[in-house]
């Protein structure tokens, strides 16, 4: 037992220390008995108590609590979070501009032949390989886009050729057979011009969808001349028969049956090959064709004509980013020889339309 007498608190040197040390000292003492002296780091923590009471937020002057800090954490976390989005935006960008691009190519119809067995007793659809491997030459995928029907008693679906507008980055008309005259509410002059209807029904569907969605269209041949049906232009049903002074369109030569063209100054074919190939007034391409646009069809320009009898040999829709028609058939020429019209510049420019709408 201690000689020494508990301390007197009104004594106590330790009676100027701050309220919280005098807590921390009387613990101590009820635990350990007598009360011993205040360490120096208790009585340094005890004089930095009110310097850190200062650093609490102050009342503000609508009742709230102003952060003595301005740096404050919110700011911070949303320019990080920011930050974190504008790069998984610029990352999941760089993605879809390297996709491989999926071109749609329409279907040609070969109608069932009366009595006829097997497959030419069915409705086929197909599409003719050269084109295929033209669109491919560039590395991207290429689809034929079947008719849809949506009422069809055996095999029913639901989709419909705005699903193939929405999901493919572009479109392909291939040639083939005669536009109707039908389409464009005319009566065929001789029968053998009668077309296919039901190709143009067809197509015309196919056409508006992707006009629609803003994705690219090229059309070849008969593409081209039912863009310009489209829009309410009319065809020359026969060229020879129409146009008496005309070249030669059309012959037992098929491919092999070639012909100069001119592109009108300020159109954009003109601008696109004088800058790759410099000034030149006449090109050459295939002619396998005996009909043609005769009447232009509304917000259509003419982006070549034939030499010599001034047929109109290609054609562009002015309101959208590219829908062009092309009356010859640009996936024959590089079998043709050198000496005909490299039209890789005209397909890289629909497929830059297709990557730059694909979104």
């Amino acid at each position: 037992m201690s000689d020494n007498k508990p301390s007197d608190p009104t004594s106590d040197p330790a009676q100027s220390v701050p309220e919280g040390a005098i807590e921390t000292k009387q613990i101590i003492s009820a635990e350990s008995g007598p009360a011993a002296p205040v360490p120096d780091a208790v009585k340094e923590a005890a004089q930095e108590r009110p310097q850190a009471a200062a650093a609490q937020p102050q009342p503000a002057a609508a009742g709230g609590f102003k952060a003595a800090d301005d740096s404050a954490p919110w700011p911070q976390t949303w320019k990080l979070i920011a930050a974190r989005f504008r790069a998984l935006s610029d990352k999941a960008g760089r993605r879809m501009m390297q996709r491989t691009l999926k071109i749609g190519i329409s279907a040609r119809i070969f109608h069932p032949e009366e009595g006829a067995k097997g497959l030419r007793g069915r409705t086929l659809q197909y599409l003719e390989e050269s084109i295929a491997q033209w669109v491919m030459s560039r590395n991207v995928l290429v689809f034929m886009i079947p008719t849809v029907n949506t009422n069809g008693l055996v095999h029913p679906s639901s989709i419909r050729l705005r699903d193939y507008a929405k999901h493919l980055d572009g479109l392909v008309l291939q040639g083939g057979a005669d536009v109707s005259p039908q389409s464009y509410a005319q009566a065929a002059t001789r029968p053998e011009w009668g077309g296919d209807r039901v190709r143009d029904m067809y197509e015309l569907e196919l056409l508006h969808e992707f006009i629609e969605a803003g994705k690219p269209v090229l059309g070849i041949c008969r593409g081209c001349q039912l863009i310009n049906v489209a829009f309410g232009g009319t065809l020359y049903q026969d060229i020879a028969t129409d146009v008496p002074t005309s070249i030669k369109h059309v012959n037992d030569e098929y491919d092999r049956l070639h012909h100069a063209i001119q592109f009108p100054p300020g159109s954009s074919l003109a601008t696109l090959f004088n800058a790759h190939g410099g000034e030149q007034s006449e090109w050459v391409v295939n002619s396998i064709h005996h009909q043609a646009v005769r009447d232009l069809g509304r917000d259509l320009t003419v982006e070549a004509i034939s030499g010599s009898d001034n047929i109109v040999e290609a054609i562009r829709y002015r309101k959208a980013s590219f829908v062009m028609g092309l009356q010859w058939h640009p996936e024959f020429h590089r079998a043709g020889g050198p000496q005909l019209l490299d039209c890789t510049p005209i397909l890289d420019g629909f497929l830059r339309a297709a990557r730059e709408t694909r979104f």
